[in-house]
């Protein structure tokens, strides 16, 4: 069961020339892989949003408490 807006982009392809039509598909593809991967990494965000917030507070506390070093990136 298609939506309205599908039916209407397939009706607008349909007009299209096959070569257009086929650029047009792969755009799709491409935009559609885009958007699946900002979901995925949203639910993985969301997943682990509690284990940020507190790595960032014990941070913060670190900072505060003098204990924290800067980061020697040639080390890493």
């Amino acid at each position: 069961m298609s939506s309205p807006a599908i039916a209407t982009v397939i009706k607008m392809m349909e007009s299209l020339s096959e070569d257009v039509q086929d650029k047009v598909a792969e755009h799709l593809r491409e935009y559609l892989e885009d958007l699946q991967d900002e979901i995925k990494w949203d639910n993985s965000f969301k997943k682990t949003q509690a284990q940020l917030m507190a790595s960032a507070q014990r941070a913060k506390r670190e900072i505060a408490q003098g204990l924290a070093k800067p980061m020697d990136y040639d080390k890493l």
